[in-house]
């Protein structure tokens, strides 16, 4: 038998709120982030190989993922991705999966999860500034728009004449400004939601301008050096992270507010925490802190397979 492929249109085809549901409902049912194997890095000659393996109770699978810095200078994406199944039992192949597309939907599905109970809370059209308008920062908006109602969209970049948004869906038509424009202040004093899906280093925005009941996904890093939201943010906020010491080793958003006092380990709300409803969920800032964790793509890619009613074995 022909080893199945799912391409991107299959594997998107499950749609952010279904691969939410997913995982929220894998977290629910015992599944533990901490008891996961961290990533590999493999330094190549054309830049980066990382390995990301994840075992469960139907499937093993694991997403190679290559990062060529060079491939802009081709006009070829930076980043491919491949992901493979196998059976838990046999070890023998069961499918592969467009790797690119899978992390495209699993990543603001694992935002949602984290901040479901607050937005599911929201009042209204919520305003919402992303900053980044790559696949990340559009599949941001089209989760949160499986979520709640939306107002004003506003995409903060460094080069807006580089963008273009999709002709249609929930980022169709927002707004796109650069991180110089004046305007961009008074999007974020209007925020309820704002998402960080960048490969800045530093803090994006200054977060003074912020509401005091605003939520913020951050997801545009996996290293301890690199953060988009500053300390002062992530020291009034309630922090939610994939996994305690993930955060504490991959997120530097998290492990800067810890090195300056304002976030102590204690203080750090697990993402299962969340999923499970064990968690008060009041008024005030959150912060979602998103590194990517390999048991997201499994639990991600077993119900795209389902979806997809591929054979599982």
């Amino acid at each position: 038998m022909t080893l199945p492929h799912l391409d991107a249109a299959a594997v998107l085809a499950l749609g952010p709120a279904g691969a939410a549901d997913a995982m929220q409902q894998a977290l629910r049912e015992g599944l533990d982030p901490s008891e996961g194997v961290a990533r590999s890095f493999v330094d190549v000659p054309a830049g980066e190989l990382i390995v990301m393996p994840a075992a469960g109770a139907r499937h093993v699978g694991v997403k190679l993922v290559g990062v060529a810095p060079g491939n802009a200078a081709r006009g070829l994406p930076r980043i491919g991705a491949v992901y493979v199944l196998f059976d838990a039992e046999t070890m023998q192949p069961v499918a592969t999966l467009d790797g690119t597309a899978l992390t495209t939907l699993r990543t603001p599905a694992t935002s949602i999860v984290g901040l479901r109970p607050w937005l599911r809370r929201a009042e209204g059209p919520q305003q919402v500034v992303v900053f980044g308008a790559g696949p990340q920062g559009v599949g941001h908006v089209d989760a949160l728009a499986a979520e709640v109602a939306l107002g004003a969209v506003t995409f903060v970049v460094r080069t807006p004449a580089r963008v273009t948004l999709p002709a249609d869906g929930p980022a169709a038509g927002a707004a796109v400004l650069a991180t110089d424009d004046p305007r961009v202040a008074d999007a974020l004093r209007s925020a309820d939601v704002v998402v960080c899906a960048t490969t800045a280093r530093t803090p994006v925005f200054d977060s003074s301008l912020l509401g005091d009941d605003v939520l913020v996904a951050a997801v545009g890093s996996h290293e301890a050096e690199a953060a988009e939201v500053d300390v002062a943010f992530a020291g009034s906020a309630t922090v939610v992270v994939e996994d305690v010491a993930t955060a504490l080793r991959e997120c530097g958003d998290v492990v800067q507010a810890a090195a300056a006092g304002v976030v102590a380990e204690a203080d750090l709300v697990p993402l299962a925490a969340v999923a499970r409803g064990d968690v008060a969920v009041t008024g005030g800032r959150v912060l979602f802190k998103g590194s990517g964790m390999a048991w997201q793509d499994l639990v991600v890619a077993e119900a795209v397979l389902d979806h997809a009613g591929a054979p599982s074995q």
